[in-house]
């Protein structure tokens, strides 16, 4: 093989390794740094016995991602604050036709369940992934993983009944989730607290991730009443230069909230049965670098 051909057979499945270790990870440099070990991995194998490329590297990245895992976990440990993963600007609707395969796609990277997953062992969380969300059959996730295929099913059946346990699945329609988050959005700016209150659950959350580097709350903040007043609190301070930006993150309609043209915050809501369950704020820094790039 080339070495033109084995860049090429990289860049191909790059996506799919990059889905793999965000998934795993939680974060978009880490997942990054995996694939470019993966990469190091591919580029000096011994190529002669791969009869599939893409099992390979995604056996590589899988291994590399459980392995960092338990770096990531210590550091998480210390954090300030409430951990949610880092916003990940995504392109379903644009990149996947199947609209029965987006919303699987859409659910496994959504806020949600990445919070979910954060509370699985590795093992559970990369069988989860390699499941749930790419559909790999037990035997090839067994390969890669240098478990029993009795074991891994084992472990996809605790981890979905985890999943299921601590976040319920809801079909959401994607555009009916657009209004309701554009409404809500709306509501907040305009500081109307009835129309805050009639588009939240009972016992709605709002969790803020700042890592201790910006304004946000330490804990969750429960109950809709306590949610809806302290986005009012929120909005009626603005930013300077404040502009406003839909785009999809994670799967779904997201808020980029920019001050003076740099990423602010991430606004992003957990819908179901036609009413926000959680709120979803990210205002670390470091967790914006990536969307800063996008714009």
């Amino acid at each position: 093989m080339s070495t033109e051909t084995v860049t090429e057979v990289f860049v191909e499945h790059r996506p799919v390794l990059m889905g793999v270790a965000y998934r795993m990870l939680g974060r978009v440099a880490d997942a990054e740094d995996v694939v470019q070990e993966a990469w190091l991995r591919w580029s000096g194998a011994d190529r002669s016995d791969i009869r599939s490329p893409r099992a390979y590297l995604v056996r590589v990245t899988t291994r590399l991602a459980i392995d960092r895992l338990d770096r990531i976990r210590s550091r998480n440990e210390a954090y300030v604050g409430p951990w949610l993963p880092e916003p990940c600007a995504t392109d379903l609707a644009g990149t996947v036709p199947d609209v029965a395969e987006r919303v699987v796609l859409a659910d496994s990277v959504s806020m949600a369940v990445l919070v979910v997953l954060e509370s699985l062992s590795p093992l559970e969380r990369a069988v989860f992934v390699l499941r749930e969300a790419f559909g790999h059959p037990y035997a090839d996730i067994a390969a890669t993983l240098d478990r029993t295929e009795s074991g891994v099913r084992q472990l996809a059946a605790r981890a979905r009944r985890h999943v299921a346990e601590k976040r319920p699945r809801y079909e959401v329609d994607p555009a009916q989730q657009r209004d309701l988050t554009e409404r809500f959005i709306a509501a907040a700016v305009e500081g109307d607290l009835e129309g805050l209150m009639s588009l939240l659950a009972p016992d709605a959350r709002l969790v803020g991730d700042s890592g201790g580097r910006a304004q946000a709350p330490l804990r969750a903040v429960e109950s809709a009443d306590k949610v809806a007043r302290f986005l009012l609190a929120v909005a009626g301070k603005g930013l300077s230069d404040m502009s406003l930006r839909f785009m999809e993150i994670n799967g779904g309609p997201a808020l980029l909230v920019l001050s003076g043209g740099r990423p602010d915050s991430v606004f992003q809501l957990d819908v179901a049965e036609g009413r926000v369950q959680c709120v979803y704020i990210v205002r670390n820094p470091d967790k914006l670098v990536s969307l800063a790039a996008d714009r």
